[in-house]
């Protein structure tokens, strides 16, 4: 059994523009020891899938299912959940600045969680656990630095401190909702090293939420590309990096910057993600999509199996399930579909979402 199963989870939020609906039908699973990656743009349902399963999202309409060890967390009370959060299930969040409190010491708030959820803790075996754990994650001195403010601590450290609080209680799980976006490139990669490292020392499970696929290359074992609310394509990593089936997978592994330093232009997603209170019909991508075709319009496309059965890559895309990859052979495919499945009203949209030519003279 998985530790984690979450089947046709929604989520919406009635407001008085109308309704935002920020999880449209996601199912997934994660496996104990396994790292599942969550990318997507911002405003795709990234945050919000996860931070449901946590019960962190007040007001929300739920319905589906997230089974957690054989417990469905979406129908826990309160105080149950209480036992579970931190325990089983930790978090680390974006910002770690805003989620320490900027009024206690560092040490208190992780030795405070400890003693929170093991009453049999006292105040001195809490202040061991939290040197052991600063020690952990790298923090020099952590006797001393134990007893500093957040404000005193770089970004890196802080990062270090959230990695240590989740770990605290060696759970099950941990929820890391984009944890190195605000750091510099050589910090991010320690932080990322440390979360695999200590990934493979407990064999914890890590949901890693990402707009960054060069983060997901370095940690993922399996990828979920998240777009308007919606799973638009479910695979393993090295699946997804070379045989992405969705245009917009392919759209995000084109606009990343190439490493050999070529002067060579990106090519971006034309247009913007859609407002989640008045999503697109059919597919959500329609609107944005170079590979439009009449039936993207008006029908929603499922997420099925598209490049051989039973092998875990599915796609929510009309294309061919034959067209996989960024190669000649699967373009071919694609634009064979398109030429066939395409008529005035879906060529106009096409049109329009394609890139713009690179004016005279700029480089290219």
């Amino acid at each position: 059994m998985s530790l984690l199963e979450v089947t046709d989870l929604r989520v919406s939020f009635p407001t008085s523009d109308g309704l935002v609906q920020a999880v449209r039908g996601v199912s997934f699973r994660v496996e104990r020891g396994q790292i599942l990656g969550i990318v997507g743009e911002s405003g795709s349902g990234k945050t919000v899938c996860t931070q449901t399963l946590l019960r962190l999202t007040p007001g929300a309409d739920v319905s589906g299912s997230a089974m957690f060890d054989g417990v469905n967390l979406l129908t826990l009370s309160t105080d149950q959940m209480r036992h579970i959060r931190g325990a089983q299930i930790a978090a680390i969040f974006q910002d770690p600045l805003t989620s320490l409190h900027p009024l206690y010491r560092v040490g208190w708030q992780i030795s405070e969680m400890v003693r929170a959820h093991d009453k049999s803790v006292t105040k001195a075996q809490a202040q061991r656990r939290v040197v052991d754990l600063l020690t952990q994650v790298g923090i020099p001195q952590a006797a001393r630095r134990a007893d500093d403010y957040p404000h005193q601590f770089s970004g890196g450290m802080r990062q270090r401190a959230m990695i240590a609080m989740a770990l605290a209680l060696n759970p099950k799980l941990i929820i890391a909702d984009e944890p190195t976006t605000a750091l510099d490139a050589t910090v991010q990669a320690q932080i990322l090293d440390l979360l695999v490292r200590l990934q493979r020392e407990y064999d914890t499970a890590i949901i890693m939420i990402t707009h960054d696929l060069g983060v997901i290359a370095d940690l993922a074992d399996d990828v979920m590309v998240m777009y308007a609310g919606r799973a638009a394509e479910y695979a393993d990593r090295r699946t997804l990096f070379y045989r992405a089936h969705h245009p917009y997978t392919k759209g995000l592994l084109e606009s990343i910057p190439g490493s050999t330093g070529a002067r060579e232009r990106l090519v971006p997603i034309a247009g913007q993600p859609p407002s989640l209170i008045n999503v697109p019909s059919g597919c959500g991508f329609h609107p944005r999509c170079g590979y439009v075709m009449d039936r993207c319009i008006d029908e929603t496309p499922p997420l099925i199996t598209v490049a051989g059965e039973g092998d875990g890559h599915r796609s929510a895309c009309f294309l061919p399930p034959r067209a996989v990859g960024l190669g000649a052979d699967a373009e071919a495919l694609r634009q064979e579909a398109v030429a066939v499945n395409r008529t005035g009203r879906a060529s106009a949209i096409a049109e329009a979402s394609a890139p713009a030519a690179p004016a005279k003279g700029n480089v290219a």
